[in-house]
């Protein structure tokens, strides 16, 4: 399996983890970001990715049926956490917290694809 294949059927991050964010990646009239539609504020400058502190979270911009073949609606405006989460994924390598978000969804470990 080739590329982002890994992250676009999987999803399981979206729907394990509580994704919060500076206000500062909130979108913009000068800069594209997370729109404000789909976070809510923690505090005067943390944002939070709604449906991520759900007691079975499920981000709100995720599209798609886990395991299978998922879409993240706001991929290229997507905030620092994810960007940042499980950066060897695409290469079908994963990390402790990609194995914990898939294991939550009965996946295997990524390296076990």
């Amino acid at each position: 399996m080739a590329g982002l294949d890994y992250c676009s059927r999987c999803g399981a991050c979206c729907a394990a983890f509580r994704v919060d964010f500076h206000v500062s990646e909130l979108s913009g009239p000068e800069s594209p970001g997370v729109p404000e539609a789909f976070a809510v504020p923690v505090t005067a400058s943390l944002m939070r990715m709604r449906g991520t502190d759900a007691t079975s979270p499920r981000c709100v911009a995720l599209e798609g049926e886990i395991g299978c073949g998922v879409r993240c609606r706001i991929y290229e405006a997507r905030p620092s956490p994810c960007r940042e989460f499980a950066p060897y994924a695409a290469l079908g390598i994963g990390d402790p917290a990609c194995d914990r978000a898939r294991a939550r969804h009965g996946l295997s470990p990524l390296s076990n694809d």
